[in-house]
């Protein structure tokens, strides 16, 4: 299976990483007394709720598109959602922000295209594998950290971690797309499945939640973080390969980076302005529109060279010559 990637999806997948970049500025800005995997259950089990309200006030039969059939990879991707969000924010809360990130978003773009490549049988491009490659360097640039660098062993691990979860995600719901499903509903119920799995992670942090400054973030994680952003993702996949997606997943780093420059009061040093020119070259050339393959081409060809016999001998058919 080869999927060439089209620039309004390509749009949409940026789009969620662009609101996905906001989420740790607007942690650091809204300052939380909430730990940080409570966030990460309130986040996603609001995004669900706001979801699910949207699709039963505007398409109250969309649930009913969730079939038999799309319960495996809609159950992967929930499950797939709630260990990022637990392994992601262990993995910052052991290793620091910017080890974390690196980490965790240099794995997912090469998981998904392995996943991908599994799953799907998705031919696995030379230019996804440069531009790739590229972004990848980039963020490890772009995340190099200003002072000494605290590196936790396991820390690393729940980053590898959370990095292979957003593969399994980006693949399962790209399964989905396929089978008719409303993506809506769908991206409802998994974020909803997904909260569940953190929901004694988040219940036993209400008190922190309740303060004004919690509600506040978590008003911004939920709906916009999580319902629209995973909407706009999803979305996007329907236009663009998983494993695209995967790789244009690391704007999210650079728009972290940019946002904490402008106001958080960061720097951008060498390394920092060196990795942003090389991460938007690698996801500039995974955008791309990839050319069709000779083998489709010809299927193309051969199928418009039928449409020209049929229709010349219909014509011939009309006019008796046949």
């Amino acid at each position: 299976m080869d999927q060439r990637n089209d620039l309004s999806g390509v749009a949409l997948v940026l789009a969620a990483g662009v609101l996905w970049g906001t989420v740790g500025p607007a942690q650091v800005f809204a300052d939380s007394s909430a730990a940080p995997v409570t966030l990460g259950g309130a986040r996603i089990l609001t995004g669900g709720v706001v979801l699910a309200l949207t699709v039963l006030l505007t398409r109250p039969g969309a649930f009913r598109t969730l079939t038999r059939a799309s319960w495996p990879p809609l159950l992967a991707a929930s499950c797939a959602t709630g260990i990022f969000q637990a392994a992601f924010m262990s993995s910052v809360a052991r290793t620091g922000a910017a080890v974390a990130t690196a980490v965790a978003f240099g794995i997912a773009p090469v998981s998904t295209g392995i996943v991908e490549r599994i799953a799907l049988g998705t031919r696995l491009t030379r230019a996804w594998a440069i531009g790739t490659a590229t972004a990848i360097a980039g963020c490890a640039l772009v995340m190099t950290p200003d002072g000494p660098i605290h590196v936790d062993p396991y820390g690393v691990l729940f980053g590898v971690v959370g990095g292979c979860c957003f593969g399994v995600y980006t693949v399962s719901a790209k399964r989905l797309t396929g089978n008719g499903v409303n993506m809506t509903a769908a991206v409802a119920v998994t974020l909803l499945i997904g909260g569940t799995f953190l929901a004694p992670w988040t219940l036993s942090g209400l008190p922190e939640l309740g303060t004004a400054r919690s509600l506040l973030l978590v008003a911004w994680l939920g709906p916009v973080t999580a319902a629209l952003a995973y909407s706009f993702f999803v979305a996007g996949l329907r236009r663009v390969a998983a494993a695209t997606a995967g790789t244009l997943s690391l704007a999210e780093p650079l728009v972290a980076t940019a946002l904490a420059m402008l106001f958080l009061g960061e720097r951008m040093s060498v390394p920092v302005a060196a990795g942003s020119v090389l991460l938007l070259g690698g996801l500039a050339v995974v955008s791309l529109p990839g050319r069709p393959s000779r083998r489709s081409a010809g299927v193309e060809g051969a199928a418009d060279g039928q449409g020209v016999t049929v229709r010349t001998a219909r014509r011939r058919v009309r006019r008796g010559s046949v």
